[in-house]
């Protein structure tokens, strides 16, 4: 079954939490009591416990935002098709025209035990090892926070992080006032000159991404095993994904041997780092104002 079908069927025809809980859980089972989630600040989110003693995780948001939970249950059925890190089962979705509502499992937190982060590191790696593809992009756009991510298929990298994302982010911060004409003019020039600062995908088969994995976008359950949140997937080089995991300070060593160990990096890494950042660098220049100038003009004076 194909992602858009498993997608059709969780999306249910109804205008209430109620009947969407009946359909899920069985006639007669209600939810008992509702509990603010935190952690997010684009939706809201509540722990549902239901009278049968089960419970759900809800999200909602206004139905003006189309689409938005849709993607994120694209993303989830996606990284869920590969041999990674656990994801949360996509449930339900629906709106009432007013409100749309995702409801997905509950995943109970844990706690970090020993040797951690050298699974998660070899889960990733896996993940982007088993669910690959021969393009760039991915069947819809989606958007990392609140900005809209672009996704049209693209067969080669470097033209796809190009225009996709360093261009795109660039032109919303020209319009929004925070990218002048140079840092424009700087960042065509690192569009064109990416395929000599950029390894190709290996084999020419980009890896599923997450797409915005920094810290607040994992968690731990209760066996202690890693858990993916709040993708923003697409195809690409999968170095993309581990230099997000570095932006905000960074996981633990373990995490970056491990992954290595599982699947070797070609060398340079760490001197490609920053420049695959600078797209979270500019979306965040986008969403949260100029003090990231700063550090996305650094970047375009030391690559372009």
């Amino acid at each position: 079954m194909s992602t858009g079908d498993r997608l059709e069927a969780i999306t249910f025809d109804v205008r209430s939490l109620d009947r969407a809980v009946a359909l899920l859980k069985g006639e007669g089972t209600t939810v008992r009591a509702r509990r603010h989630a935190g952690g997010g600040s684009i939706n809201d989110a509540a722990v549902l416990e239901l009278a049968d003693g089960s419970t759900l995780f809800l999200k909602q948001n206004s139905a003006s935002h189309t689409g938005l939970f849709e993607e994120e249950a694209r993303g989830l059925l996606a990284l869920a098709e590969a041999e990674g890190p656990r994801v949360p089962r996509v449930l339900a979705l629906f709106s009432d025209g007013h409100t749309q509502t995702f409801l997905m499992e509950y995943i109970a937190s844990g706690r970090k035990g020993s040797g951690f982060f050298s699974r998660f590191g070899r889960d990733l790696a896996r993940l982007h090892r088993t669910n690959r593809n021969d393009r760039c992009g991915f069947e819809r756009d989606n958007h990392i926070g609140s900005t809209p991510q672009r996704n049209r298929w693209t067969r080669d990298w470097h033209a796809f992080f190009g225009e996709h994302r360093l261009l795109f982010q660039v032109e919303l911060a020209q319009q929004r006032g925070h990218a002048d004409t140079t840092m424009v003019r700087r960042t065509e020039t690192l569009a064109r000159k990416l395929p000599d600062l950029l390894p190709h995908v290996e084999d020419g088969r980009p890896s599923l991404l997450h797409g915005d994995l920094w810290g607040g976008n994992y968690m731990v359950d209760s066996e202690g095993q890693s858990v993916l949140i709040d993708p923003a997937v697409y195809y690409g080089h999968r170095e993309a994904d581990l230099a997000m995991t570095e932006l905000f300070g960074g996981f633990s060593p373990e995490f970056y041997r491990a992954y290595r160990e599982e699947w070797p990096l070609e060398p340079g890494y760490e001197k490609r780092r920053d420049l695959y950042n600078l797209y979270h660098l500019l979306n965040h220049l986008n969403l949260f104002g100029r003090g990231y100038l700063g550090s996305c003009q650094a970047i375009l004076k030391r690559f372009s």
